[in-house]
């Protein structure tokens, strides 16, 4: 296995320094300000000296969290845990980003904001990668899979998708429970098939 063109058995940290991570949950240290937990992760990731505070300078100002800089991080509300999250995870500058469900449990305007970052992100060329059970966020990726109990079961992007469905007015909602619906009626037969003979 190799991330970003970094063989992960022979280059484990090399391979660790091209990828960012938001967990589903709030998973910084809580009893740290804002500026403390930058300050670690930025460490834990190698940076050091004039170059950490320059990229603690510069997440802080892309995330909009000069303002509560010095608050303890468990302290904020939602919609700025999620902005300290993603500014801690990009803050060394990783070509590829993983979002675990990072939109649940925040409201509507502070997700509009979010997609905003994250396309401006993809813009400029990182690699994102996101986990979500809102079907509708689908529509602002260039391509997605459906999975059910571990196995993919398409992939592609919204319109290809569509097409291949033969669903060009349906809401992603709908071609999700189609999709996990065809399947599982197909698995079913083939049991009822493998049980006859």
């Amino acid at each position: 296995l190799s991330v970003a063109g970094v063989n992960l058995r022979t280059a484990r940290i090399e391979a660790r320094a091209n990828v960012g991570y938001v967990a589903q949950k709030f998973s910084l240290y809580s009893s740290l300000s804002v500026y403390e937990n930058l300050r670690f992760f930025g460490g834990a990731y190698g940076l050091t000296g004039a170059h950490l505070f320059q990229r603690i300078e510069a997440v802080m100002e892309e995330f909009h969290l000069r303002e509560v800089a010095d608050h303890a991080a468990g302290s904020l509300p939602g919609g700025y845990k999620q902005r300290l999250s993603m500014a801690a995870a990009l803050i060394h500058e990783p070509k590829i980003l993983f979002l675990d469900e990072p939109t649940s449990g925040i409201d509507p305007l502070a997700r509009r904001t979010f997609w905003r970052e994250i396309t401006a992100l993809s813009e400029r060329g990182t690699t994102i990668i996101i986990t979500t059970h809102f079907m509708e966020e689908a529509e602002y990726c260039d391509r997605f899979m459906i999975q059910d109990h571990g196995r993919m079961l398409v992939l592609g992007s919204p319109e290809e998708i569509r097409q291949r469905m033969g669903l060009q007015d349906a809401t992603m909602d709908d071609i999700f429970v189609a999709i996990v619906e065809q399947s599982r009626r197909e698995e079913e037969a083939n049991e009822k098939k493998g049980a006859a003979v």
